[in-house]
């Protein structure tokens, strides 16, 4: 599919990041952190809109995010976990003036993802066939980033617990393409995990 099609992209960051102590989303990564470096990356795919789904920590995270064109919503209710950002995110595109085909959904705690991975994802979806691209982890499960056809837009809207999109996916596995990880499917949970990824993509 031509990366200038009608393609929405989210990103819920809306989570307290409780493990770490501070705002993952603020954690340093190259010349920016993970939130910006994200959207910069989802920008480089050229897609209609950009959806950031902010939550806990949402002025210090608005006060440190540059002038970027994503619509950044605020989710009150994102206690309720990964799913209630994802459906928040939902419903805009579901009223969006733009005729959107899919919804592409990538998080910022996996930096290793690039432009090329989500430029393959958008070469694979062919609208109209109730496709959901999806990623395959090292381990072989299966996740995000995926992008999902308009088919499932409803299904994506409803969403309410901390499964996310992941429970989606499982429940129509027969539509799903597989993309595989290539190792860049490297999520930041921990203090440990970012310490990691940080020293083996900074020299």
């Amino acid at each position: 599919m031509s990366e200038t099609s009608n393609i929405a992209i989210i990103i819920p960051a809306a989570g307290a990041s409780s493990r770490l102590g501070s705002p993952k989303q603020l954690l340093k990564w190259r010349d920016t952190n993970l939130l910006t470096h994200c959207l910069q990356t989802a920008s480089s795919a050229a897609c209609k809109e950009i959806f950031l789904v902010l939550g806990a920590h949402k002025d210090e995270i608005r006060e440190q995010l540059p002038a970027n064109n994503a619509i950044i919503l605020e989710n009150p209710n994102w206690e309720l976990g990964l799913g209630s950002s994802i459906a928040l995110a939902m419903k805009q595109i579901i009223t969006s003036s733009h005729k959107i085909e899919a919804a592409l959904i990538m998080l910022p705690d996996q930096p290793l993802v690039d432009s090329g991975f989500l430029k393959k994802m958008l070469q694979t979806f062919i609208p109209g066939h109730e496709q959901i691209i999806a990623s395959v982890y090292e381990d072989g499960r299966i996740g995000v980033p995926a992008m999902f056809d308009k088919t499932y837009f409803k299904e994506l809207s409803a969403l309410r617990d901390d499964k996310g999109a992941r429970q989606l996916i499982t429940e129509h596995l027969n539509k799903v393409t597989a993309i595989p990880g290539e190792g860049k499917l490297k999520d930041i949970d921990t203090r440990e995990a970012y310490e990691t990824l940080y020293r083996a993509n900074h020299q």
